[in-house]
């Protein structure tokens, strides 16, 4: 919606030219796929605290650089949005593995699904609200855009929208920055099992407290090297799960992405909520306000119920069934949409919006939030976070796929005259992603170190360690009673 607003006011004839457009709504999933990969792979190597808040701090100065974003003779307003934009992805690619390795590495197993999915559902809220607060900008700005035909308010209002993007972030950012190491990598990779132990408690008691004097106690576990990265990976069993949980996300986001970074102009045109009026002014108020509805619309009756649908059964069903139903009723859906899609929407345009929101439902009841949990589950300590990241970025290569896609594809033979076939393409992905959705395990009721394999590893420290105590008490008793015969 911030993109139609940019193009009321600097573009000619009032709207984006296509390579506008595309590089606005571009730039955000490239630096995405960059800092996925980047923080990604520096939280394996410098820790997870280290990095969570880093991330933020990148989204929180992108978007002020957007809301404070000018025009000149030197500086075109596009390319320096496009260049904050590509920052703030940076910022949001990293916070994806973080966020989920953190609450993964965090959380007792009988509840690590719907602890992993609440923080993922948050983005939920997140889209309702940014659609609730541009409706109420737009209404507020009413008066103001029936009455100046240059629409020069319509600058302050998508400053406004991005700039208030900035509020809940900096809440979020003290938080982030006080959060303690997680046991797992400080016992794994650190290999300190002591501050381990005072890592774990502070789940337990709120209370942090950094172990500075003791001795710290070592524990024997594989270090992180590119050689042994390759070697780990070589083997079949092992890469076929990253290549499974990569795809699955691949294919999902196409469409995931190819549907939200798109809902105006899907909705535009199809009809739904177009302005009838004569008055210029009052057509570009119409079609902001209804597009802000019809984005709060596509939130309350499919993108929030999703999610929080998935957070009810995620521990119960597993993982790995609610995937495969997603892509199973995801691919029937974008069938119906894309070979109906004349039919239908020549009877109604209601029944196109009902198939549009149930789509949105079962993406985020089904893979939109299973392709995020599984990466955080099933990976070694050690490469836990470049996993995910791998993963990650695969999804949002497909989103860069489909925003191209769309883009150069919706136009052929007439204005949007082609997003029935986009919507068979999306079908065919959902088929292509319940394939690969296969090759995953079930994540459901298993600890982390059963999954990849590292409980052979601690249950054989775990007897070495207390084999050791017990020598060492033997050692003592004996010590002990040949001083007392010593004495006698």
């Amino acid at each position: 919606m911030c993109a139609s607003m940019i193009g009321i006011i600097y573009s000619k004839g009032g709207a984006l030219t296509p390579n506008q457009e595309l590089g606005l709504k571009v730039a955000t999933p490239v630096g995405t796929f960059v800092g996925q990969l980047l923080f990604g792979w520096l939280a394996d190597v410098v820790g997870r605290k280290k990095m969570y808040g880093v991330e933020l701090m990148l989204i929180i100065v992108a978007t002020f650089g957007q809301a404070l974003a000018g025009h000149g003779p030197g500086a075109n307003i596009f390319g320096v949005i496009i260049c904050w934009r590509f920052i703030m992805g940076v910022g949001i690619g990293g916070d994806y593995p973080l966020s989920a390795i953190i609450t993964s590495e965090f959380a007792t197993t009988k509840y690590r699904g719907r602890m992993m999915n609440a923080v993922f559902a948050m983005q939920g809220f997140g889209n309702l609200a940014a659609a609730i607060t541009a409706l109420c900008v737009t209404r507020g700005f009413k008066s103001v855009i029936l009455k100046y035909s240059d629409h020069h308010h319509v600058d302050y209002m998508w400053r406004i929208i991005i700039g208030l993007g900035i509020l809940p972030a900096c809440i979020a950012l003290y938080y982030r920055l006080t959060i303690p190491e997680t046991p797992r990598y400080t016992m794994d990779i650190e290999r300190d099992l002591n501050q381990a132990e005072q890592d774990a408690d502070f789940v337990k008691t709120g209370k942090f407290e950094k172990i500075e004097d003791q001795p710290v106690e070592r524990i024997e576990m594989p270090k992180a090297s590119r050689r042994d990265f390759l070697r780990h990976y070589a083997k079949w069993s092992n890469f076929k799960v990253l290549f499974g949980c990569a795809y699955s996300w691949f294919a999902l986001d196409i469409a995931f992405y190819g549907l939200g970074l798109n809902s105006s102009i899907i909705l535009t045109a199809i009809g739904f909520g177009s302005s009838h009026a004569t008055d210029p002014n009052q057509k570009v108020y119409d079609n902001l306000f209804n597009t802000a509805v019809g984005n709060i619309i596509i939130s309350v009756a499919g993108l929030v119920p999703g999610y929080w649908a998935s957070f009810i059964f995620i521990d119960s069903w597993g993982r790995k069934p609610i995937q495969i139903m997603g892509f199973v009723l995801l691919t029937i859906i974008f069938v119906i949409m894309g070979f109906g899609y004349n039919a239908i929407l020549g009877s109604s345009k209601g029944a196109f919006v009902f198939l549009y929101c149930m789509a949105n439902f079962f993406q985020n009841f089904g893979p939109n939030t299973t392709t995020f949990i599984i990466p955080g589950e099933v990976f070694p300590t050690r490469y836990r976070s470049t996993s995910h990241g791998i993963s990650a970025a695969s999804g949002k290569l497909g989103a860069i796929v489909a925003q191209v896609g769309f883009a150069r594809l919706k136009d052929i033979g007439g204005k949007n005259a082609w997003i029935n076939h986009i919507l068979e393409i999306f079908a065919l992905f959902m088929l292509t992603g319940l394939f690969a959705t296969f090759l995953v395990p079930e994540t459901k009721g298993r600890t982390l170190e059963e999954l990849n394999g590292e409980e052979d590893i601690e249950d054989d420290y775990a007897a070495r360690h207390e084999k050791a105590i017990n020598d060492s008490g033997s050692s003592d008793k004996g010590a002990r009673v040949d001083v007392s015969q010593h004495a006698a």
